[in-house]
């Protein structure tokens, strides 16, 4: 027989399982959060929160620092298997029935989340969109504005588009790098300006910057011809020259052949106040080979003509430079001088050269009308050689000091002549002039080194006067 007082306890009965299982869908929905939410639904998972968020921190962090836009598929795939896996690991457990506490808490926790990620979202594409129609545009200043607003939370949301502006924002640097370049070379720089296009090329090879390209190649264009037209003219000749291929900067050919007579005309201007007359009249006759029938034709005519007469005056100048004892160079090497005066009747003015020191005491005995001061108040050169004795005139006799009789015979003074016209440069006459004058004066003065007696010679020149200078230089100055 049992003993009452010793009649053993009662044992609780356990808590039905369902008490503390956890329902699938609530689990699954705050595992939607990505912030372990399910997890610590979970009885003995709660390692499972911690492991998940952290996980979930590292790929918003990737993210938000404009990852790669692939870390946004490993961001789904993440959502997707957490998710999945809360949703089977509460099914091992699943309690009877709902458990509608548990789903209000994972959907209040997970529904604010979703609506700020769909917030973003918006707002991400949103951006995007501005950041295209300002790309279309050509509008780079506007693309960085756009693409300014951009936060941390729009590259965590929607990193592809997100990106895509990163890159636009790239592209537009480096079109407002090749503007600088361009802005440079407007002086001139070859270099700046192949450095210009070079990164325009480049920015052209990825589609959908057309326009921003255009717009900065718009800029620079506008700025042609510049205020130094030589510059101008560098940087023409190399668009001019530029290969062509299929993009919009294929029309710079044609924009530099609208600057291109300007900036040669205003080139070649500039060069003449600098007196380099051959590169400026390399310029004007640019315009004339090219642009035949622009209205600076005439203009650039007119300017290759000063400029030839400029050479030529320069170059007559060498040439009609005295040389001490001889005749100058221009005498042997004539050359034409388009800007000297015609050759006509009347009286012309000429030049005067001898081929011995003294020779000027001829042409300084020349009416004023009859001579020249400088290649630009000529007509002629007349170049003179060494003066000899021309045809006789009278022999007389003459006692010398000794008492004998001797004869000295009088010549005409013959000097032989070479006239060009200095405006052709063409040899309008070659001959010997000779001068008359008086002979057998009273007393002859004559030297003999060595001899105290000697004889006085047998030939003498006459003695001129001015009158018979002028008589025998007529012929050659006056037509």
């Amino acid at each position: 027989m049992n003993d009452p007082t010793h009649a053993p306890s009662a044992v609780p009965e356990p808590e039905p399982a369902e008490v503390r299982a956890s329902d699938p869908l609530a689990v699954a929905l705050g595992n939607a959060s990505l912030l372990g939410v399910g997890y610590l639904m979970v009885r003995r998972r709660r390692w499972l929160a911690v492991a998940a968020l952290a996980v979930t921190l590292v790929l918003v962090v990737r993210l938000g620092v404009g990852a790669s836009p692939s870390d946004e598929v490993v961001m789904l795939l993440w959502w997707v298997a957490v998710t999945a896996h809360g949703w089977f690991l509460a099914r091992r457990r699943a309690p009877r029935g709902t458990r509608l506490g548990q789903r209000l808490v994972a959907l209040g926790v997970t529904l604010p989340v979703l609506l700020t990620v769909a917030y973003l979202r918006v707002e991400a594409a949103g951006i995007e969109r501005s950041v295209s129609e300002a790309r279309e545009r050509g509008d780079c200043a506007e693309v960085a504005r756009a693409q300014g607003w951009v936060s941390f939370g729009h590259r965590v949301v929607d990193a592809r588009s997100t990106a895509d502006g990163d890159e636009v924002v790239r592209m537009c640097d480096r079109v407002r790098l090749a503007g600088g370049e361009l802005d440079i070379a407007l002086v001139g720089d070859l270099a700046a300006l192949k450095r210009g296009f070079r990164t325009l090329d480049s920015v052209l090879a990825s589609p959908g910057n057309e326009k921003t390209v255009e717009g900065t190649l718009d800029e620079f264009l506008g700025d042609l011809p510049t205020a130094d037209s030589c510059a101008t003219v560098t940087v023409i000749d190399w668009l001019r020259d530029r290969k062509l291929g299929d993009d919009p900067l294929d029309r710079t050919a044609a924009a530099a052949d609208r600057s291109a007579p300007a900036s040669l005309v205003g080139c070649g201007d500039d060069l003449m106040w600098q007196n380099r007359w051959k590169d400026a009249r390399e310029q004007y006759e640019r315009v004339l080979d090219r642009y035949p029938g622009d209205d600076l034709a005439g203009r650039a005519r007119k300017g290759v003509t000063k400029a030839t007469r400029n050479i030529e005056r320069d170059t007559i100048r060498d040439l009609l430079a005295p040389v001490d004892g001889d005749q100058p160079k221009y005498c042997s090497k004539p050359a034409e001088y388009s800007g000297a005066e015609p050759m006509g009747k009347g009286a012309n003015r000429a030049l005067y050269f001898g081929a011995y020191d003294g020779a000027d005491e001829y042409s300084d005995k020349l009416p004023g009308s009859w001579r020249a001061d400088n290649a630009e108040d000529a007509a002629l050169v007349v170049c003179m050689g060494n003066e000899g004795y021309g045809d006789p005139v009278r022999t007389c006799p003459y006692v010398t000091d000794s008492g004998s009789t001797t004869y000295v015979r009088f010549h005409k003074i013959e000097i032989p002549v070479k006239v060009y016209e200095l405006r052709t440069g063409k040899l309008v006459s070659d001959r010997e002039i000779q001068i008359n004058g008086s002979s057998c004066p009273a007393i002859i003065t004559y030297y003999e080194y060595g001899y105290d007696d000697a004889d006085p010679p047998q030939d003498d020149s006459v003695e001129v006067s001015k009158s018979d200078i002028r008589d025998a230089f007529r012929p050659l100055v006056v037509r």
